[in-house]
């Protein structure tokens, strides 16, 4: 084994054109994108289902759009696995009420973009193994971190990343949600996490040229968790802590659903998860894309009782300033900003964009006890509603310097809210 281990995951099939491009498209459908708000959006995705595209006979290729002779970033996704595309997934910016008509083409071959999200998972069966690249596991309640003795994962679960910063999730059992602060824009080094013998190392906690961990979880679920306060008013943590050796899920499946270009996406799902005598089935997706320092999560909990909150966890770990709650756009955003990093070294601000429909205000996790330090965010989720929101985190140290000020964060928080909010409408003719 090399001092890399190489970690591309062949799902989601990238695409940026060659120069030859326009020799292998074919004349296709017009794909009209149209801004309905007043708003600059910058780095807007957009979705295109497969089923508003007439394939014709070129639903084996890959399609292009262009744009004005240029070709727009995009992706397909197969988001069911059932080994064929689902979405057609592309990042673009656009001027207010700006519509764009798009050519739809199809290449023989499979081009490619400049990479700019990642979403990267490894692992060991034993001890004494090496670390390979995986893009899916089953972690059953007796195999978490202590019972095992040894930590089975590169950088404790997967992480993923787009190009201005990084998440990661503690796969372990503990299910938190960690950053990693970015420096430069290209992906992190494969080997996070590793040495150079395929061991799994903490070798992310000291700077180097990309970056490096820079926020501490503790007995928090981290930035962008989830939990349940069930009807008898006890609060129930999604998972364990380090020193537990039994899980309160049964089973636990993760799967990295698409890696590109443009897009990564990353599955979980929590079978039997036990609180106050009942069992609840859980799921969440984390979908990153360029441009934003944060990403979309989508959870849903089935089997919830009458009177149960789903949760939304805010980890406050050093934060000494007041928390600000600001209605922006369709969110309503929850907003920290002090040295919340470790040791309170660096300035970095973090935020939960939660959709107001939902919103039923906040309570404050106990001192002691299986989840602490975090402002919970309070749901009004019926039993299986998905509910999305989106965690952010803007260093001091990353490419936008302006982080280090309060009140810049607190306008690109609420900004990014409302072009979040903005509809892009999708006709093809």
């Amino acid at each position: 084994m090399k001092g890399t281990i190489k970690l591309y995951v062949p799902i989601a099939f990238s695409m940026l054109v060659f120069a030859n491009v326009n020799a292998q498209k074919k004349t296709g459908n017009t794909i009209v994108l149209k801004n309905t708000s007043s708003l600059e959006l910058s780095q807007k995705a957009v979705a295109i289902k497969r089923k508003q595209l007439s394939l014709q006979n070129d639903s084996g290729k890959y399609p292009i759009l262009i744009y004005k002779n240029d070709t727009i970033p995009a992706q397909v996704n197969d988001l069911d696995g059932d080994g064929k595309w689902d979405e057609l997934f592309l990042v673009t910016d656009f001027a207010p009420k700006e519509e764009k008509k798009a050519v739809l083409s199809w290449s023989d071959t499979d081009p490619k973009f400049t990479i700019r999200t990642s979403a990267r998972f490894g692992k060991r069966e034993g001890k004494n193994l090496p670390v390979h690249p995986d893009t899916q596991e089953v972690l059953l309640a007796n195999q978490v971190l202590k019972k095992l003795g040894y930590q089975k994962y590169q950088t404790d679960g997967p992480t993923w990343e787009n190009d201005k910063v990084g998440f990661r999730h503690y796969l372990d059992g503990r299910n938190c949600k960690d950053v990693f602060g970015k420096k430069t824009p290209g992906i992190t080094p494969e080997d996070v996490g590793i040495n150079s013998k395929g061991e799994v190392e903490d070798n992310y906690h000291v700077m180097l040229d990309w970056g490096r961990d820079i926020f501490p979880v503790g007995s928090s679920s981290g930035l962008g968790g989830f939990a349940l306060l069930t009807s008898d008013n006890k609060l129930h943590r999604l998972g364990i802590l380090a020193n537990d050796t039994v899980n309160n899920i049964e089973k636990t499946t993760f799967k990295i659903v698409s890696e590109g270009p443009e897009n990564s996406v990353l599955n979980y799902k929590y079978e039997n998860w036990e609180a106050s005598g009942n069992k609840y089935q859980a799921e969440e997706t984390a979908s990153i894309w360029p441009g934003m320092y944060g990403y979309k999560n989508t959870v849903s909990v089935n089997g919830l009782k009458d009177n149960d909150t789903v949760l939304i966890t805010l980890s406050n770990i050093n934060n000494q300033n007041p928390l600000q709650v600001i209605d922006s756009g369709d969110f309503v955003c929850l907003i920290q900003h002090d040295k919340l990093t470790y040791e309170r070294q660096w300035i970095l601000g973090t935020a939960i964009l939660f959709p107001k429909d939902l919103y039923k205000g906040y309570i404050e996790a106990p001192k002691k006890g299986q989840l602490t330090d975090s402002y919970l965010i309070k749901t009004s989720a019926k039993n299986n509603q998905q509910i999305s929101y989106y965690p952010i985190a803007g260093w001091e140290l990353s490419a936008d310097k302006g982080f280090k000020d309060s009140a810049y964060f607190t306008s690109y928080v609420t900004t990014l809210a409302k072009q979040l909010s903005a509809k892009v409408k999708v006709e093809v003719k």
